[in-house]
């Protein structure tokens, strides 16, 4: 007869899985990437390096998981300030604030979602948000042309121009060697650039 899990045994692997992607997810926070070594996962984890082989395959499989869900997250915050009352130009300026504020307060960790070399699976991870995020922004462009709030535009080529633009103007001063400038300022003049590529005057109404 085949070997069947107990309930408690499936809930005691899931226990032990979230706490490795936890302490891993931790380690990237911390150092980026390229410090989420297995035997340093293991150590925070308080496991060995062969117990997280029996959840992972591999160090790309381990990390990928991680990027998924703190890109997740990320992206489930924009969305629901994406979502929130007000005018189009209103809830875009919000969602780049919000990105570039969260962004800059967690410097580590947003620089190895957005720039740190990484393993091709998490790459290929990493490409996958990126079209979410430029959906969330074209949806929100395609509502602003629908409601004469924007001039017409093709909403998925500037959601693109909008993901692109934005990450870059962060990866700078998220860089670990970055010596910090004016937050507030960046913020404002990215919010400004993001405004401008839908077409909108920052001193518009």
């Amino acid at each position: 007869m085949p070997y069947r899990r107990t309930e408690k045994t499936e809930r005691r692997l899931a226990e032990v899985r979230e706490r490795i992607v936890s302490a891993a997810w931790d380690v990237v926070a911390e150092s980026g990437f390229e410090a989420a070594a297995m035997s340093a996962v293991a150590e925070r984890a308080d496991l060995s390096a062969g117990g997280i082989y029996r959840h992972f395959p591999s160090r790309g499989d381990l990390l990928t998981e991680v990027f998924r869900r703190a890109s997740g997250h990320e992206l489930d915050v924009l969305a629901s300030v994406a979502a929130s009352d007000g005018t189009v130009r209103d809830r875009l300026a919000r969602v780049v604030v919000t990105f570039a504020r969260r962004a800059l307060d967690g410097r580590r960790l947003a620089y190895a979602l957005i720039a740190e070399p990484v393993d091709p699976s998490v790459d290929a991870a990493r490409l996958d948000y990126r079209r979410r995020y430029r959906d969330l922004f074209a949806d929100l462009v395609r509502e602003g042309v629908t409601r004469g709030e924007l001039p017409a535009q093709d909403p998925e080529l500037t959601g693109a121009a909008l993901v692109g633009a934005v990450a870059e103007c962060l990866v700078g001063p998220l860089a670990p060697d970055h010596d910090h400038a004016d937050d507030e300022s960046l913020i404002a003049n990215v919010t400004a650039l993001a405004l401008n590529l839908t077409g909108v005057t920052t001193d518009a109404g």
